[in-house]
C-alpha cells in the first residue's frame, strides 16, 4: 500500500501536527518546522521536541519530512540573500534532525541574475557545502520539482540530475515530484502513453532510487501552463486516472504520497479535528488503491 499522508498544522506545537495526522488515519506527514514566511523561527524547546518524536514513534507515521521556507533561494547571485538562504537552510536541517525527520523538502531556487547553468552551479554548491558541515546527520535533502514559474529552477528532470550530478551524487539528496507542477511545467501524465514517458524520462534522467516523497495535487491550471495552482484530487485539470496509476504503480509503493490541497477555511488552528477536505481527498486516494 503506498503511504498517503498530508501537510498538517504545527499550530499549538510540533507535536499537534502528529496528532492532527492521527485524526486522519495519515500513514506520512509533513509539517513546517518553522514559519514558512520567516526567515527566523522560534527555537524549539527540549520538551516538545522529545514529545514530537514520542508520538512520531507511537503512532507508525513514517516518513515524516519537513518544508523548507519560501524564502530560500540557493540559486540568487546576490551575497546578501545567499547568505541569508544558506543559514535558514542550515537551520531548517538542523531543525530536522533534531526532530528526528527523514527529510527536507526544498524548493530548489530562482536564477534573479546570471543564467541557468550559473543557478544550479550555486544550489550545488550550497547543498553539499551544508551538508559537509553536517556530515553525521542523517537527514535528507528533497528537491522539489517546480512548476517552472519565472526563473525557477527545479522545474526539468534534466535540472534537478545537472544539480544532483553537481553534488557529486551525494547519498543525501533526493527528489519530491509534485503531480501539479509535473503538469504545469509541461510534462502530461493524464494519458497512459504521457506517464509511461515522463516516468520513463524520470527514471532515465534522475533515478528512481532518488525518488522518495511524492506531492498529490490536482492542477487548477492547464498542461504548460507553468502556473502552480493546487486543486482537489480529480477536481482540476489532472482528473483521477493520474492519481490511480500512481498510488497503484509498483515502483513508488513504499513511498510517502502527500496532500498539499486547500484546507477548509474559518477552522480554529489550534483545535485537533478532522478537516473534511483532507479527509474527503484522503479518501478519495484511497479509493482508487486496487489491492
Amino acid at each position: 500500500m503506498p503511504l498517503l499522508g498530508a501537510h498538517m498544522s504545527v499550530a499549538g506545537g510540533v507535536p499537534r501536527a502528529v496528532d492532527r495526522a492521527v485524526a486522519h488515519r495519515c500513514e506520512a506527514l509533513q509539517i513546517f518546522a518553522k514559519n514558512a514566511n520567516q526567515w527566523r523561527g522560534r527555537v524549539l524547546p527540549a520538551d516538545e521536541i522529545r514529545e514530537f518524536r514520542a508520538k512520531v514513534k507511537a503512532s507508525g507515521i513514517w516518513p515524516v519530512v519537513s518544508h523548507a521556507s519560501y524564502l530560500i533561494n540557493l540559486a540568487t547571485t546576490s551575497r546578501g540573500l545567499r547568505q541569508q538562504s544558506l543559514d535558514a537552510m542550515g537551520d531548517e536541517l538542523d531543525r530536522a534532525e533534531a526532530l528526528g525527520l527523514f527529510g527536507v523538502v526544498l524548493h530548489p531556487g530562482c536564477f534573479t541574475a546570471g543564467s541557468e547553468a550559473d543557478g544550479l552551479e550555486l544550489i550545488a554548491e550550497g547543498l553539499l557545502d551544508l551538508l559537509r558541515e553536517r556530515r553525521r546527520g542523517r537527514t535528507m535533502v528533497l528537491l522539489e520539482h517546480t512548476a517552472g514559474q519565472g526563473t525557477a529552477l527545479g522545474s526539468t528532470f534534466e535540472q534537478l540530475a545537472s544539480i544532483i550530478g553537481k553534488m557529486d551524487d551525494h547519498r543525501r539528496v533526493g527528489v519530491c515530484l509534485d503531480t501539479c507542477h509535473l503538469l504545469a511545467s509541461g510534462y502530461d501524465i493524464r494519458s497512459p502513453e504521457g506517464y509511461a514517458s515522463t516516468f520513463g524520462q524520470f527514471g532515465r534522467l534522475v533515478g528512481f532510487d532518488r525518488l522518495k516523497v511524492f506531492h498529490l495535487n490536482d492542477s487548477k491550471k492547464p498542461l504548460g501552463s507553468r502556473v502552480d495552482r493546487h486543486q482537489h484530487i480529480g477536481e482540476g485539470c489532472l482528473g483521477l486516472e493520474p492519481f490511480r496509476r500512481i498510488v497503484n504503480d509498483p515502483r513508488f509503493r513504499a513511498l510517502a504520497m502527500l496532500l498539499e490541497t486547500p484546507k477548509t477555511e474559518g477552522r480554529s488552528p489550534n483545535l485537533i479535528q478532522v478537516d473534511p477536505l483532507d479527509e474527503r481527498n484522503l479518501n478519495t486516494l484511497r479509493a482508487l488503491v486496487t489491492d
